[in-house]
């Protein structure tokens, strides 16, 4: 894994190599990054700023609307929302730091939020179901000398958790528009790919929590298979198959020692859950911004259907996608369709443009600490 001008091999160690330095059998056995240190970290870090600010002249046209619409509502409402919006990043602070704690590792809630929040930030310019974030955490505490292994666990448990907690809000959600006879094929569809991958990363934390062998060969599977699609582009192994072994060996130890500490990971759910509930407040907080009238149901229905396509949706977190699929939902959970649209443009706005702009100052920042 290569980020920020790190080579993270699955080992867990971090090597550097000179500029133009090459290795033995690197098309034979895996991906090796060749770099100057300082230049390739400067590299990546304008790189993120360009697609970051390529991203935002493309949606140029979506964000003066957005604007438009968050000027007509109660101001009051609109800055609760941004403030919940900000107790979100500490939220996501406090889930990593119980995680941290929970292998043995301590971090301040301040730091981990700017981690959290610049990880946020990547995840948006460079959609890839979290997996961009997370290789940013492990280069983080490859350059501070935290254990990478460690480090790894602990992003793969925090995706793993906010995917279980999100799955009970949209098990409640699937309910309200079951109950309302608004429930229909895509959503379905939607729903069991999003069960589909949350059981995924359940069954590879298990495998490894079992036997590091098994995990092992299954992560060399998944890498045969990346390697068979993309051969006839590359000609060349993209991912090396012992690579994937020493990968699992180096997380085993950490996930066997999880059983033992099951009841710990409630704590963490429980802030993924928090978490989830403060983005449903933001969603109530602008309904109330427009005096729009609203249930329960409503709110969880829709944050439902919202947050699903955000996730499963290959557009930075979902945008073209949501903007489409939330007005129909609320439309079909009984909010006008014009109103619809407003909520959706304000919520967007608050949810979306708020972590961009907060996740980039963020990124920058880390990237400071690091010069």
């Amino acid at each position: 894994m290569v980020w920020d001008g790190v080579e993270i091999n699955y080992s867990g160690r971090c090597e550097l190599a000179a500029p133009f330095e090459t290795k033995s059998n690197t098309r034979e056995s895996s991906r090796v990054f060749v770099y100057n240190p300082f230049g390739m970290r400067k590299f990546i870090f304008i790189l993120i700023l360009f697609l970051g600010a390529a991203f935002i002249y493309l949606s140029f046209g979506e964000l003066e609307s957005i604007i438009d619409t968050l000027q007509q509502g109660i101001i009051w409402y609109i800055l609760l929302a941004v403030l919940i919006q900000f107790a979100w990043f500490l939220m996501m602070g406090l889930t990593y730091r119980s995680l941290y704690q929970l292998l043995g590792m301590d971090e301040s809630i301040t730091r981990l939020s700017l981690l959290s929040a610049s990880a946020t930030f990547i995840n948006i310019i460079a959609p890839s179901i979290g997996m961009s974030g997370m290789a940013f955490f492990i280069s983080h505490a490859a350059r501070n000398g935290r254990s990478v292994g460690k480090v790894t666990v602990v992003t793969m448990l925090g995706l793993f958790l906010d995917y279980a907690a999100f799955l009970v809000i949209l098990t409640l959600g699937l309910i309200v528009l079951f109950r309302r006879n608004d429930l229909d094929p895509t959503e379905i569809a939607a729903s069991a790919v999003m069960f589909a991958i949350a059981a995924g990363f359940g069954f590879l934390l298990y495998l490894g929590s079992r036997s590091a062998d098994a995990l092992g060969n299954a992560l060399a599977r998944m890498a045969r298979l990346v390697n068979s699609i993309l051969n006839p582009f590359l000609h060349r192994v993209y991912l090396s198959e012992d690579r994937a072994h020493e990968f699992a060996h180096e997380m085993a130890d950490d996930l066997k020692s999880l059983p033992e500490k099951y009841q710990s990971l409630l704590v963490p759910l429980l802030y993924s859950l928090a978490g989830k509930a403060l983005l449903m407040f933001i969603l109530v907080s602008v309904f109330m911004a427009f005096q729009v009238p609203f249930t329960a149901g409503t709110i969880i229905g829709g944050f439902a259907i919202a947050y699903l396509f955000l996730i499963i949706t290959p557009t930075p977190a979902g945008v073209g996608i949501i903007e489409g699929v939330m007005p129909l939902a609320l439309s079909s959970l009984r909010v006008p369709w014009s109103e619809a649209v407003v909520i959706t443009l304000a919520y967007r706005g608050i949810t979306f443009w708020v972590p961009v702009a907060v996740g980039a100052i963020a990124f920058r920042i880390v990237q400071r600490e690091k010069e």
